[in-house]
């Protein structure tokens, strides 16, 4: 036995690494106290490394899951044909432990940098706005008054010959970095320098799998996909560097990428807001009162009509097994750390944006 444990002392401690790791996340995860410290710690963390990758002009953190991928499928390879040609014990316990190591490496640092962050204080803890229960007049005036801001900014921005949204999207990401900076008057623990977040290679994969972008923290980069309807990227955009600020939750960063684009003073960044905040206001508007929801949605500008009509169209082509499979799995992670209800939480904007405005 002393022989077998020194034939394999380096996977051994690379076991003993990650069971660290995990008790790191284990400890965040028992108390709000101890995600508060546990969150603060690899916040500082992420922000250090994140300078040295964001001096990579594409996205580190695709060609790192390329690797990670291609990597675990070749030890994986080895470890089948070890077992067939019978190598014989110490070698097939060697490499199934070590494809066991990196596995529950990668999943074990993912947890500590950012799983750990859902058990932490978020914005509503923070700034002292909590969602609270709709009444459905309260829904129809937020609602009417989101689709009159939609009126007042539709003008504002590039539209092509079909009317539909037109920004550049160059223009929109060099925008980003200062999209925070009215909304962090209102609440400074948002203040932080951003900086131009990254676009996705593989956008249109990420499109099949209703990714419109995620945040890294194995990198500290934001990651956009640029394949789809650009309408809603500023929105998009600014709901990836609310994560960048350590807020896990969905439905708040959906919240914050409304609340901080319409504060902002970029024209593509408001309207891309009002438009985002509208879609969640209205979806639920739809299932309270139909005729309600008919009549607002009849009195929008063309324009913007034109850009809801052409987000839909985009979308309706990824309904499929990969975009069902994809929703399924990102449900279940949201579950595993807390999030009861959910990917069902995106909808809970509704009640932080009627609290809010």
């Amino acid at each position: 036995m002393v022989e077998f444990i020194k034939q394999h002392k380096l996977v051994h401690i690379w076991a003993a690494g990650v069971l660290a790791v995990f008790c790191a996340y284990w400890y965040g995860a028992s108390s709000p106290e101890a995600a508060n410290a546990v969150s603060g710690a690899t916040q500082t963390l992420k922000d250090g490394y994140a300078k040295f990758w964001y001096l990579l002009p594409f996205s580190v953190v695709e060609w790192f899951y390329v690797f990670f991928i291609v990597g675990v499928t070749a030890w994986a390879v080895v470890l089948l044909h070890r077992i067939r040609t019978r190598k014989g014990r110490h070698a097939v316990y060697g490499c199934a432990a070590g494809l066991a190591c990196l596995s529950l490496t990668a999943y074990g640092l993912y947890c500590l940098l950012w799983g750990v962050n859902y058990y932490a204080d978020g914005f509503q803890e923070k700034s002292g706005i909590y969602a609270q229960p709709v009444a459905v007049q309260e829904l129809d005036r937020v609602t009417s008054w989101f689709a009159r801001r939609l009126e007042d900014t539709a003008g504002q921005v590039k539209r092509d010959s079909d009317g539909v949204f037109a920004v550049p999207r160059d223009e929109i990401f060099q925008a980003s970095t200062g999209i925070y900076e009215n909304i962090s008057m209102e609440f400074p623990f948002l203040a932080r320098q951003d900086r131009i977040p990254k676009k996705m290679l593989f956008s249109r994969l990420f499109s099949a799998m209703n990714f419109t972008g995620f945040y890294s923290p194995y990198t500290g980069e934001s990651n956009l996909n640029i394949d789809s309807p650009a309408c809603l990227l500023p929105a998009n955009i600014a709901h990836e560097l609310a994560h960048q600020r350590g807020i896990a939750s969905e439905q708040e960063c959906n919240f914050l990428a409304i609340a901080a684009s319409t504060a902002s003073d970029d024209s593509a960044y408001q309207y891309s807001g009002y438009l985002m905040g509208y879609i969640h206001l209205s979806n639920a508007l739809y299932r309270a009162d139909r005729d309600r929801w008919a009549e607002l949605y009849a009195a929008l500008p063309e324009t913007v009509q034109a850009d809801l009509r052409f987000h839909s169209s985009y979308w309706s082509q990824f309904e499929g097994l990969t975009a069902t499979v994809s929703k399924r799995i990102y449900d279940n992670t949201l579950k595993s750390y807390g999030q009861t209800d959910g990917i069902r939480s995106y909808g809970t904007v509704v009640d932080l944006l009627t609290a809010y405005y």
